[in-house]
């Protein structure tokens, strides 16, 4: 037979193939857009900024619907209420993880933010008992966040700039980094540089075609690549740790988690290996990091942009604080306006609209549908930050959508940055911490001062995929 009409057969059998697919596969699934053969609904979908896109969707087909991202059906949940009744009143149900291509052949689905079942349940019960043990929401972690704050405000005193991961580096690694450490600044480089690839559209392609990351070049490779350079400096560290490792006095993360590997040895089904402890630290690492220095330059630029923002936080600091003391923890019962502003920085950067996505435990009966086993879930965060009814003018930066009419502060469950339900961000008792003491702490020892006119200082993302990167800018510290 011609080869040519061999491969004019393959092509029309996998057009049908794929039409059976996507139509036998539907069942009972909520409402969507139709999808073409193959590429699904992704020729739809601006890259650039998905949000809109699901908007637009909810608009037509309600607060539940269905995509197809290639050939396979993804379940988007749209306001609070969706993402409420599916993370939280069915947290177990919806507590699956799908991994992306460009993490699976180096995550091996192992760690925290990847990994699923028995491996996920262990690797987070231990990580969160060991975090609290070193302190996590207890007095010792806020004076660790507090020498860190310190720390930066001598280094912008100096630099006028640096990236804050130092705390989440001493619990990991038992000590921090020097600002200027040339280590330091190539990790961090790894991170930010995975950060803004995760937007780029191929990166973002990836999860919908699997076999796209072994044939192209670019950001998946280099994705990978950065990956493998960070775990094996974590390698090289736990390779020390066990060299000098005391099993009755433990300094850190990693020699916590070595103690439990020796105690588990002889269990075949132990969860705690070598491989498991590099994802841990791994996700440890980028989610104590990289998440927190993003917000918080995002913060700092929000505060160039509004003046009289940073002007009313400074009054609360002189008046509660003064300057002959470092604020703490304490202190933010009795800053409702600091509080506020923290609050409404991560509402409005909005610094990751679409979690990780989800995916079903079981086959899930959920409101009128019946979403299979595996079925991979995208809850839209952005659109429980952004719900206009719980924040009015949500796109407007303004701390009064969590301050009552007499100027307490007022909390709000629409308030999600750090997703919820049982896959909740494992740092966000840490991290809110240090956005606090950290932009408390500036705020007290410094006025900011942009380098252009307050009006031209654009504070829209630089990129709005699956994470918001802001726009670069300079600014001067001025010591108060």
């Amino acid at each position: 037979m011609d080869p040519t009409v061999v491969l004019v057969l393959c092509l029309f059998c996998l057009l049908l193939f794929s039409l059976w697919k996507q139509s036998h596969g539907r069942g009972n699934l909520p409402p969507g857009p139709t999808p073409l053969p193959i590429l699904g609904n992704i020729l739809q979908i601006d890259f650039k900024d998905i949000n809109k896109y699901l908007t637009e969707l909810s608009e037509v087909y309600g607060p539940v619907f269905t995509v197809y991202l290639g050939m396979k059906p993804t379940v988007v949940l749209y306001g609070y209420e969706a993402v409420k009744e599916a993370l939280i009143d069915l947290g177990e149900e919806f507590s699956g993880r799908k991994d992306l291509p460009i993490n699976d052949k180096v995550n091996k689905g192992l760690g925290i933010i990847f990994s699923n079942g028995k491996t996920w349940k262990d690797t987070r019960r231990f990580a969160l008992m060991t975090l609290r043990n070193f302190g996590m929401g207890k007095r010792s972690i806020e004076e660790r966040v507090q020498e860190e704050a310190r720390c930066l405000v001598e280094e912008l005193r100096k630099t006028n700039g640096a990236a804050p991961c130092n705390v989440i580096c001493s619990v990991i690694f038992q000590s921090r980094f020097d600002y200027k450490d040339q280590q330091f600044l190539n990790l961090m480089g790894k991170f930010n540089e995975n950060f803004r690839l995760i937007n780029s559209k191929i990166v973002q392609i990836c999860p919908m075609f699997p076999i796209l990351p072994d044939i192209m070049p670019g950001s998946p490779n280099t994705s990978r690549k950065n990956t493998i350079y960070i775990k094996n400096y974590v390698l090289e560290k736990v390779k020390e740790h066990q060299e000098s490792l005391d099993i009755n006095n433990p300094r850190d993360f990693i020699d916590c988690f070595l103690i439990r590997m020796e105690q588990e040895k002889h269990n075949p089904q132990s969860e705690f290996t070598i491989d498991n402890l590099l994802v841990t630290v791994f996700d440890l690492f980028a989610a104590g990091t990289e998440t927190t220095s993003t917000t918080l330059r995002y913060g700092l630029l929000l505060l160039l942009k509004h003046p009289e923002v940073a002007a009313k936080v400074q009054e609360e600091i002189e008046r509660v604080i003064g300057r002959h003391r470092s604020p703490c923890m304490q202190d933010r019962s009795r800053m409702p306006y600091m509080d506020a502003v923290v609050h409404e920085i991560q509402r409005y950067i909005d610094l990751i609209p679409i979690i990780v996505p989800h995916t079903t435990t079981c086959d899930v009966k959920f409101r009128n549908y019946l979403i299979p086993k595996g079925t991979p879930i995208v809850p839209s965060l952005s659109s429980v930050l952004h719900d206009k009814k719980e924040f009015p003018n949500p796109e407007e930066f303004d701390p009064g959508h969590f301050l009552d009419k007499s100027g307490n502060f007022k909390r709000s469950d629409y308030f999600m940055p750090f997703s919820t339900g049982k896959r909740v961000c494992v740092g966000e008792g840490l991290a809110r911490m240090e956005l606090f003491l950290f932009l408390t702490s500036i705020l007290q020892n410094f006025t900011l001062k942009p380098h252009v006119d307050v009006k031209e200082i654009d504070t829209s993302p630089l990129v709005s995929g699956l994470g918001r990167v802001p726009r670069f800018y300079k600014l001067s510290f001025i010591p108060v």
